[in-house]
């Protein structure tokens, strides 16, 4: 399948116009990365604990960042998750202290903050926003709301995990009262909760505790590993073309990359593991657009001797196009896709691979390429005598 026949776009023209692009979106995103959001690291590498809470009603961040003051915290970072409409929010706390237990011990306290200012606490009272199954069937089996025999224990840690199934599967982590479980667990049970239990005003889904030293050792496993793909990738494409090849698509990937990156610290999201993993993605894609590209250009280096690079390279990203809308295109709308509809888990993910994708099919053309172009001129002025690379091993010599 063809979407374009025959086309002849002077890309090769156009060249200071792709400049200036790129030169603007990197120099962007270098001074975000220096001077504005820096890296925009999440738990994952700079250690610490995240807590994500549901609330029930819309809450002001000024409030929560009252409540997160009073725990002694004064650095953290507060995120609403989209759709705001759901009531979610994060909450970062910093690394204060090297110890698990330390950290352990911010969650703790970022709940009982959360409970003082939104929980309508009532003492001696159980939270069903907050509690876990265990609490719950303890509770029960102490009530003996049902008037249970020998298998009372069994029949309550059952009743608690449904309760607690409902409550973070059907209600997104949170119950507006206790009357919502009708219909869901007898009414002996509610009734008995009605005495011993309260519903907050928040509940909070997931907690995330890395510590210091494990940040740091993923922040410098994921720079190697950036690293390891990048010159794995020269290596490779000096074996099968010539240096020259492998030093531009490198060149390539390193502007993909940098962009990427600056993308999210100009938009301040997060670089989690997930986010890596795309972008060391990404950097596999655009390498194989580019490689498409520059096989295409090789092979025409030696049938179309007579014409100069800037002809041949041209010609070589014209008949490649269309294959590369084809390819390109699908896979912008399926991770658009996942952008749109995968969640705040796959956000991230998502969002480095839209912007990656974007940028890696036009680095193969607007970067990639040129520099071979760049690099044959580079040798006319030296020399006086063009000589590009053909296929591995062996040079060619064309018209300047």
């Amino acid at each position: 399948m063809e979407l374009f026949k025959s086309t002849n776009i002077d890309f090769l023209g156009k060249k200071w116009y792709f400049l200036s692009f790129s030169l603007v979106f990197s120099v962007a995103g270098v001074l975000s990365l220096l001077f504005w959001h820096h890296v925009p690291w999440g738990v994952d590498f700079r250690g610490g604990t995240q807590v994500d809470i549901k609330f029930v009603n819309k809450v002001d961040d000024g409030r929560i960042r009252t409540a997160v003051h009073e725990a002694g915290y004064r650095d953290a970072k507060i995120q609403t998750l989209e759709p705001a409409s759901n009531n979610e929010v994060i909450v970062s706390l910093p690394e204060q202290e090297t110890s698990e237990q330390a950290l352990d011990r911010g969650r703790a306290e970022i709940v009982a903050a959360m409970e003082r200012h939104f929980g309508g606490a009532e003492p001696g009272k159980i939270d069903l926003n907050n509690a876990g199954s265990a609490q719950l069937s303890d509770y029960l089996l102490n009530k003996d709301p049902l008037h249970l025999g020998t298998d009372a224990a069994s029949r309550y840690a059952q009743t608690a995990r449904q309760i607690t199934d409902f409550r973070d599967k059907n209600r997104s982590g949170v119950l507006s009262a206790i009357d919502d479980l009708n219909g869901i667990v007898p009414s002996q049970v509610i009734a008995a909760l009605k005495e011993g239990a309260f519903t907050s005003q928040f509940g909070v889904r997931s907690v995330q505790i890395v510590g210091p030293q494990v940040g740091k050792q993923l922040t410098h496993q994921a720079e190697w590993a950036t690293l390891y793909s990048l010159a794995g990738m020269l290596v490779y494409l000096a074996f099968r073309f010539e240096w020259i090849y492998g030093v531009a698509a490198v060149v390539a990937v390193f502007h993909d990359t940098l962009i990427t990156v600056g993308a999210f610290s100009l938009t301040n999201r997060e670089i989690t593991l997930t986010v890596i993993a795309a972008i060391l993605t990404l950097i596999g894609y655009s390498m194989n657009d580019t490689i498409v590209v520059f096989d295409r250009i090789r092979e025409n280096v030696k049938l179309l001797r007579r014409e100069s690079l800037s002809e041949i390279v041209n010609r070589s990203i014209n008949q490649t196009l269309s294959r590369t809308v084809l390819t390109s295109g699908l896979t912008f709308m399926t991770v658009l896709s996942l952008y749109l509809f995968g969640g705040e888990v796959l956000r991230g993910f998502s969002f480095a691979l839209v912007i990656g994708i974007l940028i890696g099919t036009y680095s193969s053309i607007a970067v990639a390429a040129p520099m071979l172009v760049a690099y044959q001129n580079w040798r006319v002025e030296r020399t006086g005598v063009a000589v590009v690379p053909g296929a591995a091993g062996r040079r060619t010599k064309i018209r300047a």
